[in-house]
């Protein structure tokens, strides 16, 4: 209907889930075609010395949306991520539960990625991993309330500390992966950060009670190297 906020077709239900996207639309095939697909379970990893990750965040006015799949939260231009030397800009980022990716068949709460795009329009996802326990003051800015209702976007009330929403110690698990909601579009440089922030079980309820369920299974490593460094 004009002026009604449009849900796309795929969700998280057995008619409309991870199970069946492949079938749902010829752009989404490759969600079952795919030989490099994510999440994956992150273990067996391949240890090397890697170059560390430039971030380059800041404070930032912000925007958030409930998209209809996720909380998504749309910073202002500025920031970014150096990845062996292209530089990628920030996006947006938002939030899966339970976490998509495992750490040895472990899936934790919460995981949050932050979605990156380079000048030539490669894609770089950056993941952050929660587990319970204190509660995370740098979400708060925008998780109370969170927008319970799909719809347009509107201002956080202050600027978002994006810098506070990685962890302190910045090593990483990277591999060559997706999207990991339709199009499940591949090509994607995968950095997930080993060490994990933390949120309260109030948080975490606030989220599962708007999505119960907004994740991608784990999808076969194959012929992929996963490395830790």
């Amino acid at each position: 209907m004009c002026g009604r906020f449009k849900v796309p077709a795929w969700g998280y239900e057995a008619h409309n889930g991870p199970a069946v996207w492949g079938q749902l639309d010829p752009v989404y095939q490759v969600c079952s075609l795919g030989g490099e697909q994510s999440p994956i379970d992150l273990s067996c990893a391949r240890r090397e010395e890697l170059v560390p990750v430039g971030f380059d965040y800041r404070s930032s006015p912000a925007t958030v949306e409930n998209t209809g799949h996720s909380i998504q939260v749309n910073p202002a231009s500025g920031n970014g991520i150096v990845v062996d030397g292209v530089r990628y800009e920030l996006e947006q980022f938002h939030f899966h539960h339970a976490a998509e990716h495992t750490v040895e068949g472990v899936r934790l709460p919460l995981e949050m990625h932050f979605v990156h795009r380079s000048e030539g329009g490669a894609l770089a996802v950056v993941g952050v991993l929660f587990h319970e326990g204190p509660e995370n003051r740098a979400l708060a800015t925008f998780w109370d309330p969170l927008p319970a209702e799909a719809g347009p976007p509107r201002a956080v009330p202050e600027a978002v500390d994006v810098p506070a929403l990685l962890p302190e110690r910045r090593t990483t698990w990277r591999y060559r992966g997706s999207l990991t909601t339709p199009p499940c579009t591949e090509g994607v440089a995968w950095i997930v950060l080993t060490e994990t922030l933390t949120l309260s079980a109030g948080q975490i309820e606030a989220f599962a009670a708007i999505f119960p369920n907004n994740y991608r299974p784990v999808q076969p490593l194959g012929d992929r190297v996963l490395v830790r460094g």
